[in-house]
């Protein structure tokens, strides 16, 4: 005889309540990100920018080329927008008008400005609000429930596109997609160099030489090179990357694959690399980057700037990690990872000791020694 189900316990009023308005929040969230894609396709936050910075809805959508018609629906946007923390509104203006200001969230949105520490986002929303992001997404649950058998599954965005992201295989999907996808990695890494030089004081002090590892087009070695002329930068991508980056005095392009080789250097960086792997992987990368460089008493480190999970980090950033940590399990083989996590991995790629230089936001500078 089958187990009697236990009774349901029905929640108060008030919270009854609550758990519908959660219901609808969490079913319908898709709009924030479908918004933003829609704002960032229409040219919102350039247009403000280009408008000095503040805007009325007339001033915008006349702005846009967008028909007069469509001004309600365009406030509706922005309301949501602004709800949602992409866009600020500014105080009123001649009688009243609402006027829409851009925060330090769309200033990172805004397209076409040449100035330092400006990586515009832009693509990496784009990419992770495409087609193809989202049917990983909805495959989800057969992914879930489908046995592959002995060794690693593949990842839901492998198994509904037939290859696999960030891989020589992705511009078969579809060339914008891989375009997108690697100007968004290259702008979603560089943003926030700024700070982690400023912050981490030492944290190239006494080096001679520098392998950055996935460096794209180099301008994360060009902003340190820039900050210690002495130091010798290596930039390691695959060819295809390699082959587009600017031409530079200082810094040395080497086209390669780092699960094979790493150019010598008394320290390697990984800055948002590992999270793209497995941990099977991560080791195999590590112990390439022990491999490239000198004893720690010769000063040799690994530096690694990654997001490290962390819920003391308060409710904001610990659910953007967590977030983070779905889609990278969603689209690649990797994801973001604790520091209980961390240390297992560099354990067992023969490292002896580590530190975490400092915590910045969403993400951690570690010094990693052999």
């Amino acid at each position: 005889m089958a187990a009697q189900a236990p009774t349901l316990q029905v929640p108060k009023d008030a919270d009854l309540l609550q758990a519908q308005s959660d219901l609808w929040r969490h079913s319908l969230c898709y709009m924030t990100s479908t918004g933003l894609r829609c704002a960032i396709k229409l040219g919102i936050p350039t247009t403000i920018h280009h408008l000095g910075g503040v805007t009325s809805l007339l001033d915008l959508i006349t702005a846009l080329s967008i028909p007069p018609a469509k001004l309600p629906f365009l406030r509706r946007l922005m309301r949501m927008l602004v709800t949602t923390g992409v866009f600020a509104k500014a105080d009123s203006g001649p009688e009243g008008t609402e006027l829409f200001r851009l925060n330090a969230l769309s200033s990172i949105l805004v397209e076409g400005v040449d100035a330092d520490e400006h990586h515009c986002q832009t693509s990496f929303v784009l990419a992770a609000t495409s087609s193809h992001y989202l049917e990983a997404s909805l495959g989800l649950a057969e992914w879930f429930k489908k046995d592959f058998g002995e060794g690693p599954p593949p990842s839901p965005f492998e198994e509904v596109h037939g290859a696999p992201l960030l891989d020589e295989k992705t511009a078969s999907i579809c060339p914008e997609l891989d375009k997108l996808v690697i100007e968004g990695v290259e702008a979603h890494d560089n943003l926030g160099i700024g700070t982690i030089m400023r912050e981490c004081h030492d944290l190239f002090k006494g080096l001679e030489s520098l392998t950055d590892c996935c460096g794209g087009d180099g301008t994360t070695a060009r902003a340190i090179a820039k900050a210690h002329p002495h130091l010798k930068c290596n930039v390691l991508d695959l060819p295809k990357v390699i082959e587009k980056a600017p031409a530079h005095d200082v810094i040395n392009f080497v086209a390669g694959d780092m699960f094979h080789t790493i150019p010598p250097a008394q320290a390697v960086m990984l800055k948002l690399v590992l999270l793209h792997w497995d941990d099977e992987d991560c080791v195999k990368i590590l112990a390439q980057c022990k491999k490239a460089i000198p004893s720690r008493e010769e000063g040799g480190k690994i530096i690694i700037i990654e997001v490290l999970v962390d819920p003391s980090l308060g409710p904001v950033i610990y659910e953007s990690q967590v977030l983070f940590d779905v889609v990278m399990m969603t689209v690649t083989k990797g994801g973001q990872r604790d520091e209980n996590s961390w240390a297992e991995i560099f354990k067992k790629a023969g490292f002896s000791d580590y530190k975490i230089v400092k915590k910045l936001g969403a993400r951690a500078v570690f010094e990693v020694y052999p």
